[in-house]
């Protein structure tokens, strides 16, 4: 599986989910991460970027609704303990696993 952590610079939160994305491609062995700097507006909305972090799965934000907005912006993801600038790492598992 292809997973490709999308991001602008300085963004701190960019940095939380890809050490949480390394930890999980040590136990997913078919996991393939990738990373890309977003750095213009054009390029958010040809590759569909919805805020930094993303995180597209084989080409697809896992995390993305259908009224998400695409540019360069800070992304708040709903987790168990509120809003956050990442998913939780067991958000982040279940997207890859299915489970």
């Amino acid at each position: 599986m292809d997973v490709t952590l999308l991001y602008f610079d300085d963004c701190p939160n960019g940095k939380v989910a890809d050490e949480r994305l390394r930890a999980l491609a040590d136990e997913l062995p078919d996991l393939r991460l990738r990373r890309r700097l977003v750095e213009t507006p054009e390029e958010a909305e040809r590759v569909g970027f919805h805020g930094s972090p993303s995180i597209h799965i084989d080409g697809v934000d896992a995390f993305a609704d259908a009224d998400a907005s695409v540019g360069l912006s800070c992304r708040v993801y709903s987790t168990p303990v509120g809003p956050a600038g990442s998913p939780t790492i067991a958000q982040l598992r279940e997207v890859l696993t299915g489970g």
